[in-house]
């Protein structure tokens, strides 16, 4: 089974934040293919987490067309996880961002086990 394009993944998941009353914004765009997809989620608190692409080596692949995250960091200082952000983009330019504002730290991601 083919893999959802990245801009289509990104589209759907602002709304499913939206529609369950979670404040989020496309911050970055990134290659519409198949781009990473990062997930900034600011506790709005002093405190901000960071979820990126899991290994496959996490992933069930066996007809599975939803993307995995793992946590990068959590409940770090904003600041880290921009460091860390900036180390991503250096390395990969078709990055994604997206920028959660959330007390809870809720996300709505699948996270690989």
């Amino acid at each position: 089974m083919a893999r959802l394009r990245s801009d289509f993944w990104v589209s759907a998941h602002l709304r499913r934040l939206g529609v369950e009353g979670i404040a989020a914004v496309q911050r970055r765009r990134g290659a519409a293919e198949a781009g990473a997809i990062f997930v900034k989620v600011d506790r709005l608190d002093g405190r901000a987490d960071l979820y990126g692409p899991a290994p496959q080596s996490l992933v069930d692949t066996e007809g599975d067309d939803d993307r995995r995250f793992v946590a990068l960091l959590q409940e770090a200082e904003p600041a880290d996880v921009e460091t860390r952000i900036g180390k991503e983009l250096r390395f990969d330019g078709d990055l994604w961002i997206v920028e959660i504002d959330d007390r809870a730290g809720r996300h709505l991601l699948n996270l690989a086990e």
